[in-house]
């Protein structure tokens, strides 16, 4: 008599489903210390918490399941009325940038030592306590959004399920829910405060936030963000980055002395003035009459500070990865792309794009250096996995919400301020941004579909610098003061 066959997969199958079983679900891992700074007593908590979905599997619904550990670190003033006292819930972009930037660079009571461009502090860099810390005016909550920072997808998860637009919202919402929830905080008054893509991610939440929870917010802090992408990257389909980026490129040639006898203002003023004719311009297409090309090409290059022949041959249009490649070529340099103040070296000059972006080299190492000292010594949590400032591995973002349409979220804003009235909105921005132009984002604000007296809602504010406009000292002051100001207006009742 033979034996019957053995079914390996089904045995492989119960045995990793017994494995499972036996796995305890993981907890939350955090660490409480207290401090000071100056006259504030705070304390601060930092680690990682564990993110629960709902599941549902053949149309049962099988409880509340863990899908990752999320990195947070928050701040509270200690013996506060939770009631008086506003929170804060900052994130930066990336795709796939953890909140390291905006915590130890502008927000955070402890901050990085970095420099500024053309005088970046040396390694092994160092802290300095941030007298300015926003944490004077409401409390802080930093999330890393998944597989950012340290947090993963729980072991046997797919982390790419949040990679993604949409999920990516409700999971940092749902963080934000669970943390107003955890800590009593339903009747204080609630903050965004989101950089670059955080600005992309925040509209979204914003108005997630109070349509799937009812969690309605007192004001949402944009940091240079980025609302439509259309207005960001040239495409072939779409001439509407290239008058909006001129005036920056302007700004960024006056930077770097190719208009030694204008004035700034005064140089910008006119790009922003030539940008209407320059959008008929490139309108006309092939049609485009010889001697208006001709015209055209002579004011570009007067404005950007690359030649005619250049403008040119690119047909008008000045993708922004290619000027940085272009602008300083003479002089042996390339410009950043975040903050086209800074400038570096290259190993030949023949690159149609710039090699990288001298602003990401020359902050990231500062940067990393004293979050992980200060995480470990001050705040006292270990943790030995990558803490991923940058990570690539989200990448390719999903956008399959957008599928034929640029992806644009300012009608999620609009919509947020029309379902809450009292929402106030605070816009940063850089006019030696690269990345996110001053006049891309006004374009976007002004096509925000809500009524004419919710405009006197938004307020916006323009430093000297770039991206991350506090890397550059006086802008950083100024910077601290106007959201500190915005908190406190936007927190009064009624």
């Amino acid at each position: 008599m033979s034996e019957e066959p053995k079914n390996e997969t089904a045995d492989k199958a119960t045995a990793d489903e017994a494995k499972k079983a036996d796995k305890p679900d993981p907890v939350d891992d955090l660490k409480t210390t207290r401090h000071t700074l100056g006259d504030l007593a705070y304390t601060a908590t930092t680690g990682r918490i564990v993110f629960h979905e709902e599941v549902t599997e053949d149309e049962k619904f099988n409880g509340r399941k863990p899908k990752a550990e999320v990195s947070i670190t928050y701040y509270t003033l200690d013996d506060a009325d939770v009631t008086e006292r506003p929170v804060t819930f900052a994130f930066n972009g990336g795709p796939g940038s953890s909140s390291i930037w905006l915590h130890m660079g502008l927000l955070g009571p402890r901050r990085v030592d970095s420099g500024d461009a053309g005088n970046l502090t040396p390694p092994p860099y160092g802290l300095l306590d941030n007298e300015e810390t926003l944490l004077r005016h409401t409390d802080l909550v930093f999330i890393d959004p998944i597989s950012t920072g340290w947090s993963r997808a729980v072991e046997g998860g797919n982390p790419r399920d949040y990679h993604g637009f949409t999920k990516d919202i409700e999971s940092v919402s749902e963080i934000i829910r669970l943390w107003t929830t955890r800590n009593n905080r339903w009747l204080s008054p609630k903050f965004l405060i989101g950089e670059s893509y955080g600005g992309t991610r925040g509209a979204g939440i914003a108005e997630y936030l109070l349509t799937r929870f009812g969690l309605a917010l007192n004001g949402v802090m944009f940091i240079a963000p980025a609302f439509n992408m259309e207005t960001l990257f040239h495409t072939s389909r779409s001439d509407l980055p290239g008058p909006l980026f001129l005036p920056m490129y302007a700004a960024t040639a006056h930077y770097h002395g190719l208009h030694p006898d204008r004035d700034l203002d005064d140089l910008v003023a006119e790009a922003r003035a030539y940008a209407d004719e320059y959008r008929a311009v490139l309108a006309k297409g092939q049609n485009l009459a010889p001697e208006e090309r001709a015209a055209a090409v002579a004011k570009i290059a007067s404005l950007t500070g690359v030649s005619e022949d250049y403008v040119d041959a690119a047909n008008l249009r000045l993708e922004h990865t290619r000027f940085y490649a272009e602008l300083l070529r003479h002089k042996r340099l390339v410009t950043g792309r975040l903050d086209t103040r800074f400038t570096g070296p290259a190993d030949h000059y023949t690159y149609e794009r710039m090699p990288y972006d001298p602003f990401l080299i020359g902050t990231d190492g500062p940067y990393t250096a004293a979050l992980q000292h200060y995480v470990r010594t001050e705040l006292e949590y270990e943790n030995e996995h990558v803490y991923e400032r940058l990570s690539r591995a989200v990448h390719p973002w999903s956008y399959k919400e957008f599928e034929g349409e640029a992806v644009d979220v300012i009608g999620r804003l609009g919509n947020a301020m029309r379902l809450n009235p009292h929402m106030k909105v605070h816009v940063a921005m850089g006019r030696y941004d690269g990345g996110v132009p001053v006049e891309a984002i006004e374009y976007t604000l002004d096509h925000l579909e809500i009524p004419l007296e919710a405009r006197a809602s938004i307020e916006t504010k323009t430093y000297p610098a770039g991206h991350m406009m506090y890397v550059h000292e006086p802008s950083r002051l100024a910077q601290s003061a106007d959201l500190a100001d915005f908190v406190q207006r936007a927190s009064v009742r009624g």
